[in-house]
């Protein structure tokens, strides 16, 4: 393998860490509030309309990310969509609960 061939391989790698590190950060942020939100059913504080428009969003990246075939934007999108639709249900559910 020549330098160009060895940096390009080197590249490659580096953005596909660099791909999945983001992934994993931005799907995790996630789970405290799923937590969170499960355990005291509040949910004033969670806007059903930007949780409704986020769910969208992040299901028109994993569309996006399945069509492009990059597997960080596709496992990340999968898990931070069935995490946004726990919120967005528990928001659903809950909303006219007493505390």
């Amino acid at each position: 393998m020549d330098g160009d061939a060895a940096r390009s391989a080197l590249m490659a790698a580096a953005g596909e860490l660099l791909g999945y590190t983001a992934a994993t950060l931005t799907t995790l942020c996630f789970v405290p509030q799923v937590l969170h939100t499960w355990r005291t059913r509040d949910v004033a504080g969670v806007s059903l309309g930007m949780y409704a428009l986020f769910t969208l969003g992040v299901g028109f990246w994993l569309a996006y990310g399945l069509w492009l075939e990059a597997w960080p934007m596709i496992i990340a999108n999968s898990i931070t969509l069935l995490l946004a639709c726990s919120i967005l249900g528990m928001k659903i559910r809950y909303r006219n609960s007493k505390q």
